[in-house]
């Protein structure tokens, strides 16, 4: 056999070589090799431990992994697992109120509306609570649409659309989180102080807080246990949210690929599980109570409906302006 004879053998085994991937622990190709060839490519993605990489010119070479095994099992992991705990967690909750409402129907003020109103919330806080409701709202919905956006609207109004929503929801996403987390430190500095559990709250849970049953009014202070379990929940799931939002934005901050899905993951849960509950709260505070909405609207309250649902700080209030009075209409010695 001539030299030029040996050479084009060892040539045609090295490339024979080259298109049969790695039976190691992982099957790696390069999709930007001009020769790379098609039916290596899908051969090796056919691999549970198949990676794909490319070129990058940045420093975080992983960016250049285009796909790897562990992104595999989190994708499964958010189209089915998430998807459908998202889903259970809102519509569930819509049919529970929905059910409730058809039984218990809306809770009136059962003495009737007196016309004199009390002030519950000044400015500052319904301008804090309406800030955190607005900017939830919008966070929960185009996150939402990440989850199972692809699913539902897709099929329903086409690329276009979805893809438009897509891109702006995520701008949204991004930059409302910002004065999402103002106003909930603005509420925790606001109401923490009035949302101490206590031993009033027993009897308010013993009783169902009267909405189970007509006629039934425990008495509560400025916040009840149902409302000082909601805020609790905005807090510690708000500051959940945040936190792991924040490394979500900030990936080099997150650590490796495995920490920021992890944080993707418990994200993702506490917004179902945040949702489910405040789309009750919105439920209380519009159609489900007469009266209600009032508190956040102008800010007063019918004088019956506080001594409904808040008898003690009915009288808290009442206490305090009539100190106020006695102090300015008796005379200075």
């Amino acid at each position: 056999m001539t030299y030029l004879s040996r050479l084009l053998v060892a040539l045609s085994l090295v490339a024979a070589f080259g298109l049969i991937a790695p039976t190691g622990a992982q099957a790696q190709v390069n999709p930007t090799e001009s020769s790379v060839n098609e039916d290596a490519m899908f051969q090796a993605l056919a691999g549970e431990n198949a990676i794909v990489s490319g070129r990058t010119t940045i420093p975080d070479r992983a960016a250049g992994n285009l796909i790897q095994p562990d992104n595999k099992a989190w994708a499964a992991l958010q189209g089915q697992t998430l998807h459908t705990l998202s889903i259970v967690a809102v519509v569930g909750m819509v049919a529970l109120l929905a059910l409730f409402y058809v039984f218990r129907g809306k809770i009136r003020v059962e003495s009737g509306l007196s016309g004199r109103t009390i002030l519950r919330f000044n400015w500052v806080e319904r301008f804090a609570h309406w800030t955190l409701a607005s900017t939830f709202i919008i966070l929960a919905l185009t996150g939402l649409n990440l989850i199972i956006g692809k699913s539902v609207i897709l099929p329903l109004f086409g690329e276009g659309v979805f893809g438009t929503i897509s891109a702006y929801g995520k701008i949204a996403h991004n930059y409302l989180a910002w004065p999402f987390m103002v106003a909930l430190a603005l509420i925790i500095v606001l109401w923490v102080i009035h949302n101490i559990p206590d031993k009033v709250d027993l009897q308010w849970i013993k009783q169902g807080g009267g909405l189970l049953k007509k006629g039934v009014h425990p008495p509560a202070r400025k916040f009840n246990a149902g409302q000082k379990v909601i805020f609790w929940s905005v807090v510690i799931g708000g500051i959940g949210l945040s936190y792991t939002g924040f490394m979500l934005l900030f990936p080099s901050i997150a650590g490796s690929a495995a920490d920021w899905q992890f944080y993707q993951i418990i994200h993702a849960l506490i917004a179902a599980a945040l949702s489910a509950i405040v789309i009750a709260h919105i439920y209380i505070g519009s159609v489900g109570m007469e009266g209600a909405f009032d508190a956040m609207g102008s800010g007063e309250v019918d004088e019956n409906w506080a001594k409904e649902h808040h008898s003690l700080w009915v009288e808290e209030v009442q206490a305090t302006q009539k100190r106020n009075t006695t102090q300015v209409t008796t005379p200075a010695e």
